[in-house]
């Protein structure tokens, strides 16, 4: 005899069923990012800490364990020494990552990340030319021979950075002038390339991103400014856990401020633009000039400073402090809570941190540090973008990618 049941007398709403499945992404979403700023960590902590119920963080945890995002610690801890284990959780880092593309103006770099944002592998790509396509082409290749490198791993995407002007929405590099690259479709070379899904974004912002997510100074959902000083020079600015975008994509392009001091000559026309005097085209341009190297690679200067030469020493702080003074600028019209600055000399030398906070006043300057990622930043810059859609979205992570 089969079995009815009556219907509930008060079915829910359109509305409310329409918003279930966003509820269900935001929950896990914050069960994700609790784990991955606490783990390892207990279940009971977790609901504890988002305010989620018990079966919710338990339903939510197990579909995220199926996904491959966490797994049960291997110690387990035990409540007062009665009753089972508790099995704290973890972000597995063992099995996913991520493909990180970052595109500079002498080189690719190629990475894959675990889901700590940890590099498991990295390689830099010289540039035979600059052809836009055969450099993606060339990227998509280098990936794949680092994944077949690491055969016990499964790609969930890639993601790819670059300086510039960068449209995240549209997946193309619409301008970047040092490569000389216009509306290049970044995200569609690879995406055909590699069969993986690609996500795109300025590598100013997808470090804003790494921050945020796996950094020291601007987790917990505060405003933050990250200032990027390499051959292009750009910035991002994040708040309450987003990074700002704008129209198109075109937030953070500050190469044409002018700096206060600045004596180079710009492109444009006008001298004192950031770019034209903070770019690290200049710094090698002017350690040649004073006979400190003869190459274009300013860990060439980083150096010789190293090796105890006075001029490489002064250029790099020379350097650090027109970059503090950048950071003024900026902080002046944003304020935010703390400023990440990425910059050579700033990474390596504690003389240009204090040249750079000299620029500001004593308050302003306890907030300013050097990146988190000193080592693998733009390898970070890369495979953060597509992380970022990972923590925000974590139900999107198909399970053929597992």
């Amino acid at each position: 005899m089969l079995r009815t049941v009556a219907p509930p007398p008060h079915p829910p709403a359109r509305p409310a069923r329409a918003a279930d499945p966003d509820r269900r992404r935001t929950s896990a979403r914050t069960v994700l990012r609790c784990v991955l700023e606490r783990g390892p960590v207990a279940r009971s902590t977790i609901a504890r800490l988002t305010g989620l119920s018990p079966a919710s963080v338990t339903d939510h945890c197990a579909r995220l364990t199926e996904l491959g995002l966490l797994r049960e610690a291997t110690a387990p801890r035990r409540s007062g020494g009665v009753g089972r284990p508790h099995l704290p959780l973890d972000v597995d880092g063992s099995r996913l990552v991520v493909g990180g593309v970052h595109v500079a103006v002498p080189y690719t770099t190629v990475a894959l990340l675990d889901l700590r944002g940890r590099v498991v592998a990295e390689r830099r790509l010289p540039h035979p030319d600059t052809e836009p396509v055969r450099v993606l082409e060339r990227a998509a290749d280098g990936l794949a021979g680092l994944l077949e490198q690491e055969p016990e791993r499964r790609p969930l995407g890639v993601g790819f950075a670059a300086g510039g002007w960068v449209d995240r929405a549209a997946g193309t590099v619409v301008d970047h002038p040092l490569l000389g690259w216009r509306e290049v479709p970044a995200r569609e070379v690879l995406r055909a390339r590699t069969g993986l899904p690609v996500h795109v974004d300025g590598h100013a912002r997808a470090l804003a991103d790494a921050e945020r997510l796996f950094g020291r100074a601007a987790r917990g959902g505060g405003s933050a400014l990250h200032l990027f000083a390499g051959n292009i020079v750009d910035a991002a600015f994040a708040t309450h856990d987003q990074v700002h975008h704008g129209p198109r994509s075109q937030a953070g392009a500050i190469a044409h401020l002018p700096l206060a001091g600045g004596t180079e000559a710009c492109p444009c026309g006008r001298t004192g633009c950031l770019q034209a005097e903070l770019s690290e085209r200049t710094l090698c341009r002017r350690a040649r000039e004073a006979g400190v190297c003869d190459g274009r690679n300013p860990l060439h200067v980083v150096d010789a400073a190293a090796a105890g030469h006075p001029v490489a020493a002064r250029l790099l702080r020379e350097r650090a402090r027109m970059v503090g003074r950048a950071v003024g600028l900026l902080t002046d019209v944003l304020n935010p809570e703390s400023v990440i600055v990425t910059e050579i000399g700033v990474i390596h030398r504690p003389d240009c941190l204090a040249a750079l906070r000299g620029e500001l006043d004593p308050a302003r300057a306890e907030t300013v540090t050097p990146t988190s990622f000193p080592e693998s930043v733009l390898a970070v810059a890369g495979g953060a973008v597509a992380l970022d859609v990972l923590y925000r979205d974590p139900l999107s992570v198909s399970p053929e990618r597992i």
